[in-house]
C-alpha cells in the first residue's frame, strides 16, 4: 500500500477521534478535565484502560522480545494480577474515602506537604519520561512507513501527532479520554487478532500446531527456574505485582480514570475486570511474537526485536493488513500519550501550582492556566522524543521499565510507609531520602556483577528502591503522639 493511502487512513482515523471529542467535551469544565465529573461508566473505563496499560511499545516490543526472552513476560503479567487486586481492595478504598482529585493529596494528609510535593514531582518525572519513550517508538514507525516518503522530518512528524492529541484533549480531558480510549482499544485489539489470524492462514497451520512449533524453537517457555537469572519466575512475578501497584495504583494518569467512576464498588469492578482481560491480551501478544518469528524464518526475514512486527506487517502482508496494522499502532499510541499529557497537566496544576488550594483564582483563570500547562507539556514531549531518537535504544520496553524502577520506587516507599505505619516523619528530610534511594539503586545496578557475582538484578530493582525509601523514612520518623 502506498504511503499516501496509509496517510489517508491515519487522517480519517484522527477525524473520527475529533468527532468523539466534540460530542464529549461540550459544556466541559475543570472537573470534567481532571476527573470526568466523577460520572464515568466503569465498563468503558475498564476497556479503555487496556489501551492505556499496553501502549504502542507493548504492541511491537512484547512480540519482538519473544526471540530472546520466550514467553517470560507472561510471568510479569501474572504479577500484574496480584498488583491489580491490591489496587482494588487497598488503594481505591483509600482514594475514595478521602475524595481525592489528585491521589498525591494523600501524602499531604498523611506524611506532610513536602512529601506530597515530592511524590507528585516523581510522578511527573516518571510519566513524562515513560510516555515520551512510548511516543518515540510509534512515531519512528510512522515516520519510516509513511511520512519520510513525503520528505517530512522526524521532528515535524512528532509535532503533528502532538497537535492531533492536543486538539481532542484540550477541552474535555478525562471526560473525552474515557470514550476515545474505548475506541482506540477496540481498534488495537482488532488489529492484533486480525494479524494473528492472517499469519496462521498464510503459514497454513492451526493455533495448536503453531504453539508446538514455538515450543520446538524454544519460543513458548513461560517459567524460568534459575534463581540467579533475571527471568527467575519469583523475581518476575514479584516485579510485575509492584510494577502494577506503582505504575497504575500510584500513578495519577491511571487512577485519574478510576476515580472518575461513580462509586468505589464500580471502580473495583473496573480494576478486577481489567486484570483478567490483560492476562488474555498479553498472552495473545506473546503468541503473535512466536508466530512472527516462525513467519520470519519461513520467509527469510532477518529483522528482530522492535523492528520485526512493523517489517512483517508493512513489507510482507497485503495492503489491507498493512493499513490495519497502522491503525492499530496509532490506536495503541494515542491512549498512552493523550492520557499522559492530561494527567501531567492535572498533577502539575493541582499538586505543584496548588490550583485547588488557591481560592483567589476564578474558574476562567484556572482554565487559562490549565491550558497553558497542557501546551507546555506537549512542548516538553516534543523535546524528549528527540532525545530518545538520539539515544535510539533497540528495545524500548526495557528502557521504560528501567525508568519506572528508578522513578516509581520513591512513590512505592512513600505510599507503603503511609499505609503500613502510623509513624510521623520529619517532612523536611523526605525529599532527600527520595532522591538518595534511586541513586543507591543506580550504583547497585551499575556494579551488580562486582557486588553480587552471577546473581542478576532485574525488574526487582523497583522493589529495592521502594524498600530503601521505606527504610529511610523509618529512620527519620518517630511514633505518633497520642492526641
Amino acid at each position: 500500500m502506498s504511503p499516501t493511502l496509509l496517510f489517508t487512513f491515519v487522517i480519517g482515523y484522527f477525524v473520527l477521534l475529533l468527532v468523539v471529542a466534540y460530542f464529549t467535551s461540550r459544556n466541559s469544565n475543570n472537573d470534567s478535565f481532571f476527573i470526568g465529573n466523577r460520572n464515568s461508566n466503569w465498563m468503558l473505563v475498564a476497556f479503555g484502560m487496556i489501551g492505556t496499560s499496553l501502549s504502542g511499545v507493548t504492541f511491537v516490543s512484547v512480540p519482538g522480545a519473544v526471540g530472546k526472552e520466550s514467553f517470560a513476560y507472561f510471568q510479569i503479567t501474572l504479577g500484574y494480577l496480584i498488583g491489580y487486586l491490591v489496587i482494588a481492595y487497598v488503594l481505591l478504598p483509600l482514594y475514595y474515602r478521602l475524595n481525592l482529585t489528585s491521589i498525591y493529596n494523600y501524602l499531604s494528609t498523611r506524611l506532610g506537604f513536602r512529601a506530597y510535593k515530592t511524590g507528585a514531582s516523581f510522578f511527573i518525572l516518571s510519566r513524562t519520561l515513560g510516555a515520551t519513550a512510548r511516543l518515540y517508538l510509534v512515531v519512528k514507525i510512522l515516520q519510516d512507513a509513511i511520512l519520510s516518503s513525503f520528505g517530512i522530518p522526524f521532528w515535524l512528524t512528532t509535532l503533528i501527532i502532538l497537535i492531533m492529541i492536543l486538539l481532542y484533549t484540550y477541552e474535555g480531558g478525562v471526560k473525552t479520554i474515557v470514550y476515545t480510549d474505548t475506541l482506540q482499544t477496540t481498534c488495537m485489539l482488532l488489529g492484533l487478532v486480525i494479524c494473528v489470524i492472517y499469519i496462521l492462514k498464510t503459514m497454513d497451520i492451526s493455533l495448536g500446531q503453531s504453539l508446538q512449533a514455538m515450543g520446538d524453537k524454544g519460543y513458548s517457555k513461560i517459567f524460568f527456574t534459575d534463581p540467579g537469572s533475571r527471568f527467575f519466575f519469583l523475581k518476575q512475578i514479584a516485579a510485575g505485582a509492584f510494577i502494577t501497584i506503582t505504575m497504575t495504583g500510584m500513578d495519577q494518569e491511571m487512577m485519574q480514570k478510576n476515580i472518575s467512576v461513580k462509586t468505589l464498588k464500580d471502580a473495583q469492578k473496573n480494576v478486577v475486570t481489567l486484570s483478567l482481560i490483560m492476562l488474555g491480551v498479553i498472552l495473545l501478544f506473546l503468541v503473535l511474537g512466536g508466530l512472527l518469528y516462525l513467519f520470519a524464518a519461513q520467509k527469510g526475514i532477518t529483522v528482530t526485536g522492535d523492528g520485526l512486527f512493523p517489517a512483517v506487517a508493512l513489507q510482507h502482508m497485503p495492503p489491507v493488513i498493512s493499513a490495519i496494522f497502522i491503525i492499530a499502532l496509532i490506536s495503541a499510541l494515542f491512549p498512552s500519550a493523550d492520557g499522559a499529557i492530561t494527567a501531567l497537566t492535572s498533577s502539575f496544576c493541582i499538586d505543584i501550582l496548588g490550583m485547588q488550594r488557591n481560592a483567589n483564582w476564578t474558574d476562567a483563570q484556572k482554565k487559562k492556566i490549565r491550558q497553558r500547562v497542557h501546551l507546555s507539556f506537549a512542548a516538553i514531549f516534543l523535546g524528549l522524543v528527540m532525545v530518545f531518537k538520539w539515544v535510539n535504544n533497540p528495545s524500548m520496553i526495557g528502557v521504560i521499565l528501567k525508568v519506572a524502577a528508578y522513578t516509581y520506587g520513591p512513590l512505592l516507599g512513600l505510599f507503603s510507609f503511609g499505609i503500613l505505619t502510623k509513624r510521623v516523619v520529619d517532612d523536611k528530610i523526605v525529599p532527600i531520602i527520595c532522591v538518595l534511594s534511586p541513586l543507591i539503586c543506580f550504583i547497585l545496578d551499575k556494579y551488580q556483577k562486582q557486588l553480587f557475582g552471577s546473581f542478576e538484578i532485574g525488574l526487582e530493582l523497583l522493589i529495592i528502591n521502594g524498600l530503601l525509601t521505606f527504610l529511610g523514612l523509618l529512620i527519620i520518623s518517630k511514633k505518633q503522639q497520642p492526641a
